[in-house]
């Protein structure tokens, strides 16, 4: 899928998504078709320079928005809590 596809509320998910620090790059393309680099595309365009900065900073090498660098024992993207009812 291509970022100019996207509608709106989607784009919205997708940035929340990569602010995430436990949702991997590999969940946002499992779900919406966009490999790391438009997902990087999509938040340059989408947040003020300042902020691209700060998300780039933090995410880049953090193990946990890597499925490869992951410990093997890790295999959900968000804690339990995280979602309360």
């Amino acid at each position: 899928m291509k970022t100019t596809e996207l509608e709106e509320p989607e784009l919205s998910r997708i940035i929340e998504m990569a602010w995430e620090d436990r949702t991997p790059f590999e969940a946002i393309e499992a779900l919406y078709g966009l490999p790391e680099k438009e997902v990087i595309r999509v938040m340059r365009r989408s947040l003020k320079p300042a902020s691209f900065r700060l998300w780039r900073k933090r995410v880049s090498g953090r193990k946990t928005k890597h499925r490869a660098l992951r410990p093997e024992g890790v295999i959900r993207g968000y804690c339990p809590t995280q979602y309360k009812r």
